[in-house]
């Protein structure tokens, strides 16, 4: 039997196999064995050297239109069982259009972010604007800006998370504020701010305090701005945020960065300042501290306090949510108990 006798009974026998294969291994062995670098026709070519000059381009030419034939067989073969496997996997996956659609869940504001949005929108509504600032701060905006140097004892108030030396996780937002008064433009009018965000104080973690929580700080510089001032603010503030019936107290205290310093009540919305326990039987509960701001911060930041004064505030978020909703456990706040978290869905 000469090689073109061969190659035709190799095409006929190939061509058999492929008709009966049922996977896209079983082709693809097929394949391998007559196509590849070892099957017959691979051979055959390789061996057209020992052929005569007349022989060799018949026996050549013979040769690629089998290999061209198989190769051709092989693929209208893949494609037949490619287009049956789909058609099998998608008749299992029929749909049946006759099913109720699935419910999609909706995420909801957490109980902070909503009350953030509603102090935001208060001071927004009264022309302050609001700025954010780093969580990583430097020594110097977070403590010596705000009057209070490293020998300084009222820094053991704050215990803090340091990073190195000069480099800190912030425990409060003022260095937000340090960082405007030195770059805002008077010239142009005064300076009215809010400045929210994550603090972070060495802290052991129970039932009313966190090593993490919210502040929002605001700031007022102008001309002309006093102590009564101040207490408008505050006064429009809490009654926007626990109702018109709220009255507010100052009580002197100590903050280093103002001075005088103030402790700031609010009367009890339970007992309506009979005494209870939410207010400890005094009916006042305290609720953010405040200040005028002190000289030496003003003139940190070039500021003259002859010609300006201003005065601060800070208040946090999870006191404010604590105190309207009757939460006994800050720790609530951070836990993902959606249970918790539902119940302020529709705020």
């Amino acid at each position: 039997m000469n090689l073109k006798e061969e190659l035709q009974n190799l095409r006929l026998r190939v061509s058999q196999q492929i008709k009966q294969v049922k996977t896209l291994k079983e082709l693809d062995d097929i394949r391998v064995e007559a196509l590849g670098k070892k099957g017959p026709i691979t051979q055959v070519l390789r061996g057209m050297k020992d052929l005569s000059a007349t022989k060799r381009p018949v026996v050549g030419a013979f040769a690629n239109e089998i290999r061209d034939i198989l190769a051709m067989q092989i693929e209208e073969k893949k494609q037949t069982l490619e287009r049956q496997a789909l058609n099998d996997a998608l008749a299992q996956e029929t749909l049946d259009v006759t099913l109720p659609g699935k419910k999609v869940k909706r995420g909801i504001r957490h109980i902070l972010s909503q009350i953030q949005e509603e102090i935001e929108d208060i001071f927004l509504s009264m022309g302050y604007k609001i700025v954010e600032g780093y969580e990583v701060e430097s020594d110097h905006y977070n403590f010596e800006r705000m009057n209070l140097p490293k020998s300084h004892p009222a820094r053991d108030m704050q215990d803090t998370f340091y990073i190195s030396e000069e480099i800190l996780l912030r425990t409060h937002t003022s260095p937000v504020q340090a960082r405007v008064m030195e770059k805002h433009d008077f010239t142009k009018g005064g300076l009215r701010m809010i400045s929210p965000g994550r603090v972070f104080r060495r802290d052991t973690d129970d039932a009313t305090h966190s090593h993490q929580f919210h502040q929002i700080e605001g700031l007022v510089i102008d001309k002309g701005i006093t102590m009564g001032d101040l207490k408008g603010t505050l006064e429009f503030v809490i009654k926007k945020i626990f109702g018109e019936k709220r009255q507010i107290r100052l009580r002197p205290s100590f903050f280093p960065f103002t001075e005088p310093s103030v402790e700031v009540d609010v009367s009890c919305f339970k007992c309506e300042g009979k005494g209870c326990n939410i207010c400890k039987y005094t009916g006042w509960i305290e609720i953010l501290g405040a200040g005028m701001v002190h000289p030496k911060v003003l003139k940190m930041s070039g500021i003259d306090p002859k010609v300006y004064a201003g005065f601060a505030f800070g208040l946090g978020q999870e006191r404010i949510a604590m105190l309207r909703f009757s939460i006994n456990d800050i720790r609530y706040f951070y836990t993902n108990d959606m249970r918790f978290l539902r119940q302020f869905a529709r705020l």
